[in-house]
């Protein structure tokens, strides 16, 4: 082993351990939040879950909303990367549409080694369920949709500042998704799998319900009726 090689070594175990420390600290916070709630839930309990100090859970994140939004983060992370993938040749909306069924078929390997899809999604329903997590989150989607919208105008080469075009599709997709997401924090099935099928085909209608004539088709179905 090479002078440079003693020298990375600890370096190497000290980063483990500090990533290992940083995901205990985050799964044993989610599962508390999802179980007791998020406002129950105190900064001790959770370092005390880990048997850490309190001071050590903020060498890690600044605050429980940090830790909430922790996993989201990671999703959305693997959302943009996938849209900065996505074929030249494909229409925004469709780059839009693949990118995220790409990152909800692949969230599984996103998350894995923190936490279980299964406490993921409960973690979704709880932000949703929680006022304070509710208004953080808008907030969040609020800079969310900028970074898109900066992304489809980059792809087409156009000025989002000069160019409404990018932002007027980014808020109808992102629109789409809070509509989606609200209905399945409502409903029974708390899968990864019904959000899924809910985003797509809530997608699938934007393009007609966007350009379609809804008084002509609602009359010339009752007309055949």
């Amino acid at each position: 082993m090479t002078a440079g090689q003693q020298a990375a070594h600890p370096t190497g175990l000290r980063e483990r351990k500090k990533r290992r420390t940083r995901d205990a600290l985050l799964h044993a916070a989610l599962d508390l939040f999802t179980t007791q709630g998020y406002d129950e839930t105190t900064v001790d309990e959770i370092a005390e879950a880990v048997e850490v100090s309190q001071r050590t859970f903020f060498r890690y994140f600044a605050s429980k909303e940090e830790a909430a939004f922790a996993i989201q983060d990671m999703v959305e992370a693997r959302f943009l990367a996938e849209l900065r993938r996505r074929p030249a040749d494909e229409t925004p909306f469709e780059a839009l549409r693949s990118a995220v069924l790409c990152a909800w078929n692949s969230i599984d390997e996103t998350i894995k080694e923190i936490v279980t899809v299964e406490v993921h999604m409960r973690t979704y329903r709880m932000i949703e369920s929680t006022p304070s997590l509710l208004a953080a989150h808008l907030r969040r989607c609020t800079g969310l949709e900028n970074q898109i919208a900066l992304l489809i105008a980059g792809r087409e080469g156009l000025d989002v500042d000069e160019d409404p075009r990018p932002r007027v599709a980014v808020a109808a997709f992102c629109g789409v998704l809070r509509v989606t997401g609200q209905l399945w924090g409502r409903g029974r099935d708390a899968g990864v799998d019904s959000l899924r099928t809910l985003t797509e085909a809530y997608l699938d209608q934007l393009g007609p319900a966007l350009a379609g004539n809804w008084r002509t088709e609602s009359g010339a179905a009752a007309g055949a009726a």
